[in-house]
């Protein structure tokens, strides 16, 4: 077993059974070095001996060195690309590296069979190191990925107060694993390495991609989150709404999840004040942020803020099963009273199915769920122009949410279904790994809802409520972004 697999919290794991033997045999090396000392010195034949043990141990020197030279360890083919195992491989995607003078450890031996690569194939990966103020720093770190025949696609300079951050986009052969190359990076004077795979969509160059970004942001709210988490990568992004935060008395100092306009960066965790005056909070544990992505950030905060409250106006009219005709479109907060309206009509059982609490306080959530800081709303209206139906999707950190309200005299005609889906499809076009639903177990037009999708499904009951998770990684983009649907007679 090899000691990278014998270790606990990064220590070996010792036995007490392993210290016994070594003692018993450091007591019998003594035993018998004594008995060897007093034969020599006493006995008559002393210098025989002695002569007799030079010669076996000269003989057994010699008998181990041609052992080793015959059977030594011959390379693998040129044919065979050693690599490592998969769940190693993937590890090795986010790598740090403190200083260059930083050491791995091979884990190669326990490697299982895997696909061999072809001549030519190449790997696309994202990296960022930091590298000294000094002329010619750039130059070594480019000489160093040459060396590796890696091609570097693009280069963005983050300049911070000590040294600078470059970031590249690298196509580098496909047995090139992440360590290797951060090894490579440490040689030339690279610290604070940091590497994964990319894929197609890195190749998009920074400008085009901000004002993708931006583009998106203006038209919709409820873009502002999602087009953060593209702008910076895998992060957790948080709202506290500004009710929220009791403000300080004269005695006190400002809270510490408090942020001034301008916003504050602090490592990896960024705070923004929103439009409304909440605080936007993104944290990035793996990874600092640099000025340069505060001030994007910023920037796309700032857009948000001046543009003000907006939801697309685009509409789908639907025609159910009986006849009736149904528009389906995004709802804000100016759909409140009319949220407000449907909840009167619906009976006590349906809100304590949706809400799980108090149902005089379900009004009370509503500024909540149809603000588009937190997500995404879809209301169903009649001809007439009521609410009869409400779906929401909203942003919980890392995780999503979807959640259905339809009006009692509107249930059993696959409202409830017909906006599922279009929450599911929004959620994979926001890059949503999975959706989670909390009902009742005795809710069984929800369980049904989630069962209509298609999509594998998690369930966990706890004191009573049912958790639904569905799983979107296998799920096909089938629509248009939410923005970008054409209204449909």
């Amino acid at each position: 077993m090899p000691d990278v697999t014998r270790t606990k919290h990064g220590r070996p794991v010792h036995h007490w059974r392993r210290d016994v033997v070594e003692l018993a045999a450091l007591f019998t090396a003594v035993a018998v070095a004594d008995a060897v000392a007093n034969m020599v010195g006493h006995g008559p034949d002393g210098p025989a001996l002695l002569l007799v043990s030079a010669v076996v141990l000269l003989a057994t020197a010699g008998f181990h060195i041609w052992w080793a030279r015959r059977h030594n360890h011959a390379p693998p083919p040129h044919d065979t690309v050693a690599r490592p195992p998969a769940d190693a491989e993937q590890a090795g995607r986010m790598t740090t590296t403190p200083t260059a003078s930083t050491t791995s450890t091979s884990t190669t031996a326990a490697a299982p069979p895997a696909e061999p690569v072809q001549p030519g194939d190449t790997t696309l990966w994202r990296m960022r190191t930091t590298v000294r103020d000094e002329p010619g720093s750039l130059a070594s770190l480019c000489v160093a990925l040459a060396d590796r025949r890696i091609d570097i696609l693009s280069l963005q300079a983050h300049p911070l107060a000590e040294g600078t951050v470059d970031e590249f986009l690298l196509r580098a052969p496909a047995e090139l694993t992440g360590a290797e190359i951060t090894r490579s990076i440490a040689g030339a004077g690279g610290t604070g390495t940091w590497i994964e795979r990319a894929d197609a969509h890195d190749l998009v160059d920074a400008p085009t991609r901000i004002l993708g970004l931006a583009t998106r942001t203006a038209l919709d709210a409820a873009e502002l989150p999602l087009a953060l988490r593209h702008l910076l990568g895998r992060c957790t992004i948080r709202s506290l709404p500004a009710t929220s935060r009791p403000g300080p008395r004269q005695d006190e100092a400002a809270p510490s999840d408090a942020a001034p306009v301008e916003g504050v960066l602090e490592g990896t965790v960024l705070r923004l004040e929103g439009p409304d005056g909440e605080v936007i909070t993104v944290e990035r544990p793996y990874l600092p942020f640099t000025p340069t992505e505060f001030a994007r950030a910023r920037a796309l905060v700032e857009l948000d803020t001046r543009l003000g409250p907006r939801i697309p106006r685009s509409q789908d009219v639907l025609t159910l099963p009986e006849g009736n005709s149904i528009t389906v479109q995004r709802a804000g907060t100016a759909d409140i009273e009319a949220a407000k309206a449907m909840h009167e009509r619906c009976s006590r059982r349906t809100l304590d199915m949706r809400y799980h609490g108090p149902v005089h306080d379900a009004d009370r959530y509503l500024n909540h769920l149809l603000s588009p800081r937190f997500g995404r709303t879809l209301a169903v209206r009649t001809a007439s122009g009521r609410i009869v139906g409400i779906g929401h999707l909203l942003w919980d950190g890392d995780e999503t949410e979807v959640a259905l309200l339809v009006e009692d005299d509107w249930q059993r005609r696959g409202i409830g279904s017909e906006l599922l889906g279009r929450l599911v499809t929004m959620a994979v076009e926001a890059g949503c790994e999975s959706v989670y639903a909390v009902t009742r177990a005795s809710n069984t037009g929800m369980v049904a809802a989630m069962r209509g999708l298609g999509l594998p499904l998690d369930y966990q009951i706890e004191e009573g409520t049912l958790v639904i998770t569905a799983r979107l990684d296998a799920t096909p983009v089938t629509s248009r972004l939410p923005y970008d649907h054409a209204q449909r007679p």
